[in-house]
């Protein structure tokens, strides 16, 4: 009968009809493919601010049963929505469902960057990646704060009961903001307390934090001429001149180190990252005494944390993984299977990975 009526119905209607599902499909499909929408995020404390995010939830009403929740730190251009794209890349190659795993991708915003508001916390160029306050919008909020405050956040058992995992990941300037806040931070063993596990995934970073004035020197650890570089030993490259949020924990180099061993840091960077001379690589004394490139750097670090762990009795444990067929761009490096594994344990990717 349906069959029939359709055969008498006029050409034109029917052509009609068929231009407005194609469009419609088209539509959806756009829909579908949309660019994310950054949405903001009110952050408690003495002064409430909103810090600026993307997730892969409506975060006005997350979905409760989450288990797990990623947060990855773009790097220097802060572009936080390409860091979000490749974070769901991340999440379905390692076939975590969204229904159990919460992403986010935090943007630390300047002054000058659209949707900017008095509510926020906004940071003066790059000194977010190494734990500046904010100098604009809602001041003196530091970004190892906001980590902080994002964690508690999620930690909130009447907000997400179930979870139990939180997965830190920081790229490029996103990795040096992640590298110093998997040190410093007093926050780790509150959580594991409370039965959620944090890991840190420092990937290719420019620069390290260390722990004593030694500094790569051959086959091992020395103190450095210092005539060319009197503060190579002044944060954000050693501890001298420490910014208060350290400052206020009053641990030297001996207890901090011995906290930051215990804790589950995992370090990666493109096997080909070893161009002395690229764009965003530091060039300062103080980063050059670490090592030539970002592979010679962390090479050298993941030794350097034995060596402290030798002369200071503390066992250290962190993994390190020279990605393969990476150099530095993040796309690339964390399209690599081995990064999807390295990065979430027993989850191994379901894909190819980037050629």
């Amino acid at each position: 009968m349906i069959l029939s009526r359709l055969r008498s119905l006029p050409v034109l209607p029917l052509v009609t009809l068929f231009m407005a599902l194609t469009m419609l499909t088209a539509i959806t499909a756009r829909s579908a493919d949309a660019a994310p929408v950054a949405q903001p995020l009110i952050l408690p404390g003495p002064t409430p601010y909103t810090l600026t995010l993307y997730a892969n939830a409506d975060l006005s009403h997350p979905p409760a049963a989450l288990q797990r929740a990623v947060v990855i730190v773009h790097g220097i251009k802060r572009n936080a929505d390409d860091y979000f794209a490749i974070g769901q890349r991340l999440l379905t190659a390692a076939q975590l469902s969204p229904a159990t795993t919460l992403l986010l991708a935090p943007r630390f915003m300047t002054a000058r960057d659209s949707g900017a508001s008095a509510q926020m916390a906004l940071w003066a160029g790059d000194a977010w990646m190494q734990g500046a306050a904010s100098k604009d919008g809602v001041t003196g909020i530091t970004s190892f704060q906001a980590l902080d405050d994002l964690l508690r956040w999620l930690a909130d058992a009447g907000r997400f009961p179930a979870l139990r995992e939180i997965v830190l990941i920081g790229h490029s300037a996103g990795a040096q903001l992640m590298q110093r806040y998997a040190m410093l931070n007093s926050l780790d063993e509150a959580l594991q307390q409370r039965n959620i596990h944090l890991r840190y995934v420092v990937s290719s970073p420019s620069s390290y934090l260390y722990a004593s004035p030694e500094r790569p020197d051959g086959n091992g650890f020395a103190l450095p001429k210092t005539a060319a570089c009197p503060d190579y030993d002044d944060y954000r490259y050693g501890l001298q001149q420490a910014p208060p949020y350290l400052a206020r924990q009053e641990l030297d180099g001996p207890r901090l180190f011995a906290r930051y061993a215990r804790r589950d840091v995992r370090y990666m960077v493109g096997q080909h990252d070893t161009d002395p001379q690229q764009r965003f690589l530091d060039r300062s004394c103080a980063a050059a005494l670490q090592g030539a490139s970002r592979v010679a750097r962390q090479l050298a670090y993941m030794a350097y944390e034995q060596f402290l762990a030798q002369r200071w009795q503390h066992p250290v444990r962190h993994e390190q993984r020279l990605i393969p067929g990476a150099a530095h761009g993040a796309e690339r490096l964390f399209g690599r299977p081995e990064a999807v594994g390295w990065i979430f344990p027993g989850h191994a990717s379901v894909t190819a990975g980037t050629e």
